[in-house]
């Protein structure tokens, strides 16, 4: 992961991060910080939940300690809050805004937001909730398409854009370079 990371980053001259699944967000740090990346995506940094490969226990204090261990400060954390793919039920009596402050608080550098699965739209009544309530940066992480593009834009810091770059917007098939290009010429 980190050789293909590295490989990227020295190609294309961008931001570049790493996400590596399944909560392996130590992993990913050591992975950004030996390739010279920008920052991680971290999934369950605050509060457990129950996601579809098992519990994954926040790791705030954890990674954060692990970031100045290894000297990697400069790698930028943004962490998914109510995660897709998720159950959130031991975490119900919390609702998406206070989650976002509880990140903020343990040194979030921004929080992703997601629809419920891969592809699904994030709500956008939770988004604009956290963005009126906490200042932190926010990232819509799913579910972004063409037609809806410019509404997120509107409330969100950055969007990723995954599936619908995608052969009919799914996930699995190849990349469709007439779907991006038309995406493109829309936010633009």
């Amino acid at each position: 992961m980190s050789i293909i990371l590295y490989e990227v980053k020295k190609r294309f001259k961008i931001h570049c991060g790493i996400q590596i699944l399944a909560g392996a967000n130590k992993e990913a740090l050591a992975a950004a910080h030996s390739a010279g990346a920008d920052f991680i995506r971290a999934e369950g940094f605050v509060f457990a939940h129950v996601a579809d490969e098992g519990i994954i226990n926040s790791d705030a204090g954890e990674l954060l300690r692990f970031r100045k261990q290894i000297g990697a400060e400069n790698i930028l954390i943004f962490t998914d809050i109510k995660k897709k793919h998720s159950s959130h039920s031991i975490t119900s009596d919390i609702n998406i805004t206070d989650t976002a402050k509880a990140a903020k608080f343990f040194l979030s550098d921004g929080v992703i937001i997601t629809g419920s699965s891969t592809g699904t739209e994030p709500s956008l009544e939770e988004i604009i909730s956290v963005k009126q309530n906490v200042d932190i940066p926010l990232i819509a992480g799913s579910g972004i398409t063409r037609e809806n593009v410019k509404t997120y834009f509107e409330y969100c810091d950055a969007l990723i854009i995954g599936s619908y770059f995608k052969k009919e917007g799914k996930w699995q098939n190849s990349i469709d370079p007439v779907r991006v290009k038309n995406f493109i010429k829309a936010i633009k």
